[in-house]
C-alpha cells in the first residue's frame, strides 16, 4: 500500500472527529483548504462521514477513527 499525500488528508481530517460523542461533527467549508475538502469528499465517497463536507461519521468511520486513536496512542507512547 502506498502511502500518499491524499491519504494522509485523509488521515488528518478523521482525526479532527472527537471521540468522546458519536453526536458531534465536522463540517469543511468549502473555502476551506482545497486538499481538505476533496480529502473529507473522498471520505464521504468511501462511506466514513454521511456528508460531502463531513457531517457525522458512520458507523464506518467510527471504526477508523478508533483504528487511528490506537494507532496514533501506539506511536507516540515511549
Amino acid at each position: 500500500m502506498s502511502w500518499t499525500d491524499e491519504l494522509f488528508a485523509e488521515l488528518e481530517v478523521l482525526s479532527l472527529y472527537p471521540l468522546e460523542s458519536a453526536q458531534e461533527g465536522i463540517k469543511v467549508h468549502s473555502s476551506a483548504d482545497p486538499i481538505k475538502v476533496a480529502a473529507v469528499e473522498r471520505l464521504f465517497d468511501k462511506g466514513l462521514v454521511d456528508q460531502k463536507d463531513g457531517g457525522y461519521l458512520t458507523s464506518l468511520g467510527l471504526e477508523a477513527v478508533r483504528n487511528l486513536s490506537t494507532l496514533k496512542t501506539i506511536l507516540t507512547t515511549p
